[in-house]
C-alpha cells in the first residue's frame, strides 16, 4: 500500500477544499467594506502581486511543508523515514507548475470579488473603512488560499503515486527538510500512523469449463450391455513343469565281446589296390612268348579260333 495514505495529517490537508470557497467569501466581504478607488484595475492588479504572484515565487523556491498546518507541525527529529522520502517528491517539475498554477487562478477570483463587492457592503466586518485597509486585509487571504492549493495539490499528487515508487525514492535528511521546505507552525504536532487494512488480492480468473459433448443416440443393433453381460475370461492353465529326462546308463560291454572284435581287427586283411600300370601288363605278355610254340600257336588259334567264329554261321 501506499503508505502517504497511513498520514494522517494527509488527510488533514484535504479539508482544504472546504476551506477554500469560505476563504473567497471572506475575501468578498473584506472588499466590500469600501467604495473603489479612483484606479480599481491597478490597485487590483497591485493587490494581486503582493497577494498571490510573491508567495507562489517563495514557493517555487522552498515548497510547503507537506508535515505543517501553518501553526503546528510535525517536528523535524520525530519524522519518520517515510514523511521524509514523500517530502523528497515535493520537487517534482509537473507538481510544481500546477501548484504555481494557482496564483493565475486567484486573479480573476480577485477581480470578480472586488466588482462584486457592493452587493455585501451590509454584512462587510470593514464596513466605512479606507480603501487601503480592506487591500492590506486581502494580501494575506490570497497568500492563505495559496497555501491551500499548494497542499491540496501536492496532497493527490501523494496519493496517486505507486507504493514502487515511493520505496524508490531516497529519504531526504533533517537539516535538508530544514532547509529546502518551508516549515511554519510550533513543531507539537505527532500523529501516530493510521492502521489501514491493505486491499486483498485480485482473483484469479477461473478458466471456462470446456462443453460436454452431445449424447450419440444408441443404435439399434447395439446389444444392451445389462441383458447380455460380457462372458468372463476362461482361467489360464497353469504351465505343468516337464520330467528332466534320465541319463541312460551305460552298460560296460562283456570281457568276451571285446575279445571277439578285437580278433576280428586283427584278422581283416589289408585289400590289395588293384594296379593297372602299363608295365605290369608288358611282363605278362613277355612271359606268354618265351613258352615253347605250343604256346604261340595256342595264342594264335585262339585268335583264328575266334577269327573262324566270326566267319561261320
Amino acid at each position: 500500500m501506499n503508505p502517504a495514505r497511513r498520514e494522517p495529517l494527509l488527510w488533514i490537508q484535504l479539508l482544504g477544499l472546504a476551506a477554500l470557497p469560505l476563504e473567497a467569501l471572506a475575501l468578498l466581504l473584506v472588499l466590500a467594506g469600501s467604495d473603489p478607488g479612483l484606479f480599481p484595475g491597478f490597485e487590483r492588479v497591485l493587490a494581486w502581486a503582493l497577494g498571490a504572484l510573491a508567495p507562489a515565487v517563495l514557493f517555487w523556491r522552498l515548497p510547503p511543508d507537506l508535515w505543517s498546518l501553518l501553526v503546528v507541525q510535525v517536528p523535524l527529529r520525530g519524522r519518520r523515514p517515510d514523511q521524509l522520502r514523500l517530502s523528497a517528491l515535493q520537487t517534482a517539475l509537473p507538481l510544481k507548475l500546477v501548484a504555481a498554477g494557482g496564483s493565475l487562478l486567484l486573479l480573476p477570483l480577485l477581480w470578480w470579488s472586488d466588482a462584486a463587492a457592493g452587493m455585501a457592503w451590509a454584512w462587510s466586518p470593514l464596513n466605512a473603512s479606507p480603501r487601503l485597509v480592506g487591500l492590506l486585509v486581502a494580501l494575506p487571504l490570497l497568500a492563505l488560499m495559496l497555501w491551500q492549493w499548494q497542499q491540496l495539490v501536492q496532497v493527490l499528487w501523494l496519493f496517486s503515486r505507486s507504493a514502487q515508487q515511493l520505496e524508490q525514492t531516497l529519504p531526504l535528511s533533517q537539516s535538508q527538510a530544514a532547509q529546502q521546505r518551508l516549515n511554519l507552525g510550533l513543531p507539537l504536532l505527532l500523529l501516530p500512523p493510521l492502521d489501514l487494512p491493505e486491499p486483498p488480492p485480485a482473483p484469479k480468473p477461473e478458466p471456462e469449463p470446456a462443453p460436454e459433448p452431445a449424447a450419440e443416440p444408441e443404435s439399434a443393433a447395439e446389444p444392451d450391455p445389462e441383458a447380455a453381460p460380457a462372458p468372463e475370461p476362461a482361467p489360464e492353465p497353469e504351465p505343468v513343469p516337464e520330467p528332466e529326462p534320465e541319463q541312460a546308463e551305460e552298460e560296460p560291454l562283456p570281457a568276451s565281446a571285446v575279445v571277439v572284435v578285437d580278433a576280428a581287427v586283427a584278422v581283416e586283411p589289408e585289400q590289395p589296390t588293384e594296379q593297372h600300370d602299363g608295365a605290369d601288363l608288358d611282363a605278362e605278355v613277355a612271359e606268354g612268348d618265351e613258352l615253347p610254340g605250343g604256346g604261340a600257336e595256342g595264342h594264335g588259334g585262339q585268335t583264328d579260333g575266334t577269327g573262324g567264329g566270326e566267319g561261320e554261321p
